[in-house]
């Protein structure tokens, strides 16, 4: 029988390489898309989801996500005193946002590794995973459908986008069979970034699972692949092959994603989200026009 999923796991133990320097002594999951950190979006689309149960997990240097989503007194006490409730509202409200609980991952050994010291946290219980790098237009549903397809089909289910084939070497790819429903896909097999030109599909995973508890065991048992970690598309792979637990879904999402893990792409998010909003749009995109206009 189905469970209904409050927990959300969300790994954030990752070092930012890609941005260095400015990810020296801040987490890659604290700069800023807008005005916002990237981790807040991931947080506010879980808990619009109905999860609010959420661990992080973390590692060394890490001590500001906690801060972020905790109360900072004095600074609350000068805005209010200064009587800036726009500001002050917005302080306050990650503060509440969803019960937070943060457990690290010592040695990084890959996002598999990462997802399997949410064990003891999660016990016995379907989850949600998300990945920070990947952020979801909050106009667009993906995991409230993923949620609704783990409980209706009791499987694990990943969400998978169609991507340039020739960028598949890039991404996790799934092998899939159709279903009555153009959206939702079974998994057959998953293969970590295949060799360039022997992918047999474009259907690639990205960073939103809700998995059945299972996935722990067969953790547990698997081997370190891709660059020395364990690999959680290994596990899944043997749980798609081996129909375990259900087997696995794919939903196909073709809405807006933000990639936040590249420092091109990073740039490309700001822009995009900001010329959405109503307080900002309308002063930059006329910006942007003209500045596009000065280019070669």
């Amino acid at each position: 029988m189905a469970t209904k999923i409050t927990k959300a796991v969300i790994p954030a133990a990752g070092l930012g390489t890609r941005f260095l320097p400015a990810t020296k002594a801040m987490p890659k999951e604290m700069l800023p898309v807008v005005d916002k950190p990237a981790i807040q979006y991931v947080v506010e689309e879980a808990v619009a989801a109905g999860l609010t149960d959420v661990l992080m997990i973390t590692g060394r240097n890490k001590n500001a996500l906690e801060n972020h989503f905790d109360r900072m007194t004095e600074l609350e006490s000068t805005l209010q005193q200064k009587g800036d409730t726009d500001r002050l509202s917005k302080v306050e409200f990650s503060n509440d946002l969803a019960d937070m609980h943060y457990v690290r991952q010592g040695d990084p050994r890959g996002l598999g590794h990462a997802v399997l010291r949410a064990k003891m946290h999660v016990g016995h219980e379907p989850f949600a995973v998300l990945l920070g790098d990947d952020l979801i237009d909050d106009r667009d549903v993906l995991l409230s459908r993923m949620l609704e397809e783990q409980e209706g089909r009791n499987a694990t289910i990943i969400a998978l986008m169609e991507v340039d084939p020739a960028q598949s070497h890039m991404y996790g790819i799934a092998t899939v069979e159709p279903t009555d429903d153009p959206d939702v896909v079974h998994i057959t097999g998953l293969v970590e970034k295949p060799a360039q030109g022997t992918a047999l599909s474009n259907l690639a995973i990205i960073g939103r699972y809700v998995l059945r508890p299972e996935i722990f065991e067969v953790l547990e048992r698997t081997d370190p692949g891709k660059g020395g970690e364990i690999q959680l598309t290994d596990a899944l792979q043997e749980m798609a092959e081996n129909d375990i637990a259900g087997g696995v879904y794919g939903v196909v999402f073709r809405g807006r994603r933000y990639d936040t893990g590249d420092r091109l792409d990073y740039i490309k998010a700001i822009v995009q989200l900001a010329v959405e909003r109503d307080d900002l749009g309308p002063d930059l995109r006329p910006w942007l026009q003209q500045f596009s206009a000065t280019l070669d």
